[in-house]
């Protein structure tokens, strides 16, 4: 089983001590999540210069929200990322549920379901050199990114059958195994070739008092909109992280990403120690 590093949104320009650490100790893949009413940094780009200090490790959106942007520039941008990385980047991608995203993108939050299924349609044709609305857009691609599809909702598990490679999963191993069965379920029904990659998320701090609280604080002010208080509230005891990575490791995950939102990269290197 592999492992990534879920990237803080505090302090954009330590995000560079992040990378470097998460490469040096062995981390498969830098992850980074997406919202836009939000003081966070913009992925694709946060991604982008990150590629540029490190050289071998995946750089992954967990998830970008697709409906939000225009699908030939999303196509355009994510075929320079990866082109640019030497084919390190995944694109992991859904609707995205905040309304006040869709409401400062100017797209209808109630048609975000089919606008991201004509966009992934859309995309890999577009990476394939087909014309895109009477145009090609470049730049020329080798090989596709891989997708992953991020979400609960059954209309979002049957996504990964019919236009991605995998499933990111952001919910605890105790109820995740449902989800990994039916996005299996609907693979094997679709005729897919192989098994979809299950890339499982859990939000974790480690380290001093005031790392921790720094986390549990920033935790609580991005899940605020639902209303539970402890809802996404990580884990700090190496105990359970390790327990929790043997869970989703007995779910068969190809990957587990440990979402840090306590500022410290000194977490990189601890984390480490713990799941390896």
């Amino acid at each position: 089983m592999e492992f990534g590093i879920g990237l803080p949104i505090s302090d954009p320009a330590r995000l560079l001590d992040w990378a470097r650490a998460a490469e040096a100790s062995g981390f498969d893949t830098l992850a980074l999540l997406d919202r836009l009413a939000f003081d966070n940094p913009e992925p694709l780009t946060a991604l982008a210069v990150l590629a540029g200090a490190t050289t071998r490790i995946r750089l992954q959106t967990e998830v970008l929200l697709g409906p939000l942007r225009s699908t030939a520039l999303l196509a355009k941008q994510v075929a320079t990322l990866h082109r640019m990385s030497g084919g390190r980047f995944v694109l992991g991608i859904g609707v995205g549920g905040r309304e006040d995203d869709h409401v400062a993108a100017g797209t209808p939050i109630g048609r975000r379901g089919r606008l991201l299924d004509e966009q992934l349609s859309a995309l890999r044709a577009i990476w394939r050199g087909d014309p895109y609305r009477a145009t090609v857009i470049g730049p020329g691609l080798e090989a596709a990114p891989a997708i992953l599809i991020g979400g609960f909702a059954p209309a979002a598990l049957r996504r990964v059958a019919a236009f991605a490679d995998g499933f990111i999963c952001a919910a605890p191993a105790s109820w995740a195994g449902g989800l990994v069965s039916t996005v299996r379920e609907q693979w094997a029904e679709a005729g897919r070739a192989g098994a979809p990659r299950i890339v499982c998320q859990v939000n974790v701090a480690v380290g001093d008092a005031g790392t921790v609280e720094r986390a549990r604080r920033a935790v609580a002010d991005y899940y605020a909109f639902t209303g539970r208080s402890e809802w996404g509230a990580p884990l700090t005891e190496p105990a359970r992280i390790a327990e929790a990575v043997a869970e989703y490791r007995a779910l068969g995950a190809d990957e587990v990403v440990l979402y840090c939102y306590g500022d410290d990269p000194a977490q990189v290197e601890a984390l480490a120690a713990i799941v390896r």
